[in-house]
């Protein structure tokens, strides 16, 4: 009986230590596949003179983290196109999303939020945030401090539906200074040849909402920044009552502060429940 016994202590000892090893890892990815279900999707949008490309450090960062994470292409075509478009892809995302914009990005999602139940909170990073029949134009020129406009290098355009307008870009040579001073040269040469151009109609278009008036907002505030003023944004984030943060960077600050980028981005996604 006691070898029995004893043969029956060990086979039960074996099969918990099988059942453990094959049973516990298991449990492990499914509790950690939880608890990223439970994160808010962050939907990141940059702005003009840039492309996704410009969310790659503050991406590394949220999906280390573990935020589900979805960079958008905006079209740079016009503010209600674009919102529209961005509009449709948090429309395909499930769950709370966290919607955060870089420059104009900012007026694009103040305008794509609006109505958008799902949408829990709103980060600008050194961003427009433009009330409602406000341009990133009209907001630019409220407050001193923008050398954008003399770096601007305009080309006619054949807009979506067939009417003719104008895109800009930044002349390259000009670029690192105006956009991304405190990113390495390297790299910045590298963004002036790839950034992609911005209607005339993108920079002038009213915003016909402005979300940030019901949706809780965070702002990062770049306070070297040549293309949006400082000024302006400060005066844009009290204004919307905004959770605020500054840091000393350029206008490229999701390039050369990703850390700082995606801390404030996490901030927001914290109150999501």
């Amino acid at each position: 009986m006691k070898r029995i016994s004893l043969s029956l202590v060990v086979a039960a000892g074996a099969a918990a230590v099988l059942v453990t090893m094959s049973v516990g890892p298991a449990n492990a990815d499914k509790a950690d596949a939880a608890s990223s279900q439970r994160k808010p999707t962050v939907v990141l949008v940059h702005g003009a003179f840039a492309d996704s490309s410009s969310w790659n450090g503050v991406v590394k960062e949220l999906k280390k983290d573990g935020y589900p994470v979805v960079a958008a292409a905006n079209p740079l075509r016009g503010l209600s196109n674009d919102a529209a478009y961005v509009k449709e892809v948090l429309a395909g995302i499930d769950g709370p999303v966290v919607l955060a914009g870089h420059s104009y990005g900012g007026a694009v999602i103040s305008v794509a939020a609006e109505g958008v139940e799902n949408v829990k909170a709103l980060v600008y990073v050194a961003a427009f945030m433009p009330d409602k029949g406000e341009s990133a134009g009209e907001l630019t020129a409220k407050f001193p401090g923008s050398t954008l406009a003399e770096t601007l290098v305009p080309f006619p355009v054949t807009l979506p539906g067939g009417s003719q307008g104008t895109d800009f870009t930044i002349d390259q040579a000009k670029f690192h200074h105006q956009f991304a001073a405190d990113v390495p040269a390297d790299v910045a040469n590298v963004m002036a040849v790839t950034q992609r151009p911005a209607t005339n109609a993108a920079l002038e278009e009213p915003a016909a909402a402005a979300a940030w008036k019901t949706i809780p907002s965070w702002v990062l505030v770049a306070g070297q920044d040549l293309n949006i003023p400082p000024k302006l944004q400060r005066f844009q984030a009290e204004r919307a009552g905004a959770h605020t943060e500054e840091v000393r960077a350029s206008h490229a600050v999701s390039v050369s502060r990703p850390d700082d980028v995606s801390r404030i981005i996490e901030k927001a996604a914290s109150t999501v429940r």
